[in-house]
């Protein structure tokens, strides 16, 4: 790739809240070096602090590795083309606990594994904890699979920002009674954010920390499937009470449970467990609500619970309304089927163990 095909990729990276002009087009790159293999951009950042820097650069990074040759390596820093007068307010990399001083509750939703469903849990738990009446809030911290967006009919809007004492703030979107942020609101649909740890950590924490969440009286974090850097990162920097774990009743699922639950209880991380939530415990067809078909295994999650020596705090049905309602964005907390009373229960159990 030569310089003037690196700046047409860029063209394709939009900056959401400068309506939707591009990278280039902003004037943001400043510049772009080629080196064997190896395609450096740098892009400018004016004095006042831009809460999407992260994505921005995530995003360029991953719009030229798409296109590069294979094996070219690509790099995107950042920096300041203005400078300002030393200040005692707080910038962007100097985020604060300001912003989650009012949250009572901030509750880490986990899995050992992908695929288990734990932001299908996430997203209904936080709808159920809203209609008992709780002032709720979720930060969608799966950085490379948000589904927020998607499941609770929310895709296409974009937060709002604003400036307060030097540092820049961004307003959750809201809906279903609940406060929603998450990094897909920023990125383009069925864009892939390809991120190294430390950059993934640092947009993360911006989701969290740099939200005007107001009071809550829950804060759900869903975190990514597995175990990493990300999850150590959010763990000692949020000041999180403690995590639920999904599974399902399936073996390899389970197994996976206990790296979960190890990562918790590990000393250097040392938060408690409020329990365990099996997803897709049976299969439960619409019209026959009565009838229970285990197909991924009977009472995995139970025996697993009792081994820990955790409750279980909720068997998820396998109802079809699950997906639909996920798909079209309407939460299946939000009815009375067999699946929203399981979520009503999840969260009347959470608020018990608390």
């Amino acid at each position: 790739m030569d310089r003037s095909e690196i700046l047409s990729v860029l063209e394709t990276v939009v900056h959401p809240a400068q309506g939707e002009k591009s990278i280039v087009e902003l004037g943001m790159v400043d510049s772009v070096n080629i080196d064997e293999g190896r395609i450096t951009v740098t892009l400018a950042f004016p004095k006042k602090p831009d809460p999407l820097k992260n994505y921005l650069a995530g995003a360029a990074r991953a719009a030229i590795y798409r296109l590069a040759p294979g094996g070219t390596e690509v790099e995107v820093k950042t920096i300041v083309k203005e400078t300002e007068p030393r200040s005692d307010k707080k910038g962007v990399n100097e985020l604060g606990l300001d912003q989650i001083a009012e949250v009572r509750h901030i509750i880490g939703i986990a899995s050992g594994k992908g695929g288990v469903g734990k932001s299908t849990v996430a997203v209904n738990l936080a709808v159920a904890l809203a209609r008992l009446g709780y002032r709720v809030g979720l930060a969608d911290a799966d950085v490379y699979g948000p589904s927020v967006p998607m499941m609770t009919g929310t895709e296409g809007q974009v937060p709002e920002a604003y400036e307060s004492e030097g540092k820049e703030l961004m307003v959750p979107i809201e809906k279903f009674g609940v406060k929603w942020m998450s990094i897909g609101y920023f990125a383009q649909s069925g864009q892939a954010l390809i991120w190294r740890g430390p950059m993934a950590c640092s947009a993360l924490k911006q989701m969290i920390l740099q939200v005007e969440w107001g009071p809550l009286d829950f804060l759900l974090i869903d975190m990514p499937p597995g175990t990493g850097d990300i999850h150590i990162s959010l763990v000692q920097d949020i000041p999180m009470e403690g995590a639920i774990i999904v599974t399902t009743p399936q073996s390899v699922a389970l197994a996976d449970v206990i790296k979960g639950v190890d990562m918790f209880r590990n000393k250097n991380i040392d938060r408690p467990i409020f329990g365990i939530v099996e997803n897709m415990a049976w299969f439960t067809p619409e019209e026959l609500p009565e009838n229970k078909y285990y197909i991924f295994g009977r009472d995995g999650g139970a025996k697993m619970a009792a081994e820990l020596g955790l409750p279980l705090l909720g068997e998820i049905p396998l109802v079809q309304s699950i997906r639909e309602s996920g798909d079209d964005g309407t939460p299946a907390a939000l009815s009375s089927r067999p699946d929203g009373v399981a979520f009503v229960n999840l969260a009347t159990r959470l608020v018990s163990s608390i």
